[in-house]
């Protein structure tokens, strides 16, 4: 009997990374549930085996809640691996134990401990203002000073990354600067105020 190549290899002609990722995801899947046990290895498992579909791609946990967890892929603000986190939670199967979400969710502004400095959230303020099709975005954080800018930096891009989401900050904010509170002006508003401030901008364009 006349058997094709496809009849051989066709399930592995149709393979892709992200059907293996997921694959390796399903049979591992005890293990990631409850990676608490030996996070830093499985921690590590995970991420090569998400690194085979796009380097930049890192993922987050949400805590257990009535026998589901959540399971993040993140592109890590890394724009041009956007594309990838989309097919990968685009192919993701069915699972009665998780809760898939693309792109890091808006949360709860957190305190924040970066590069040496702390800076609470709710002592940070945002203005918000027109960048072309955009939204530009000044961060007032309390104690920045030019000397330490990079780092005030990156506290700004975590605060922002937890208020309005990966994919927003990425997709629809323009520029972004930081300064000292003393000059923030009485229309910045609170990170906790920011995301309604943000929808409504683009909701009024």
């Amino acid at each position: 009997m006349f058997v094709s190549f496809l009849d051989l290899f066709g399930s592995r002609a149709h393979a892709s990374p992200e059907s293996d990722f997921w694959r390796w995801f399903q049979r591992n899947e005890a293990d990631l549930f409850d990676f608490e046990r030996d996070q830093e290895a499985i921690f590590d498992r995970l991420a090569a085996a998400m690194h085979k579909v796009h380097p930049s791609l890192t993922f987050e946990f949400g805590p257990k809640e009535n026998g589901r967890r959540e399971f993040v892929i993140s592109a890590d603000g890394i724009k041009d691996a956007f594309p990838k986190v989309e097919s990968l939670y685009g192919s993701a199967p069915a699972m009665a134990h998780w809760n898939f979400v693309k792109f890091r969710p808006r949360r709860e502004p957190f305190d924040i401990e970066y590069a040496g400095i702390s800076v609470k959230a709710d002592t940070v303020s945002v203005l918000l203002e027109p960048d072309g099709q955009k939204a530009g975005l000044t961060v007032f954080i309390p104690g920045y000073d030019q000397e330490n800018h990079n780092a005030y930096a990156g506290i700004a891009f975590l605060l922002l990354d937890q208020a309005l989401g990966e994919y927003d900050v990425e997709t629809r904010v323009g520029y972004i600067e930081v300064k000292a509170p003393s000059r923030a002006p009485a229309q910045a508003r609170s990170l906790q105020e920011l995301p309604k401030a943000f929808d409504d901008f683009f909701a009024g364009r």
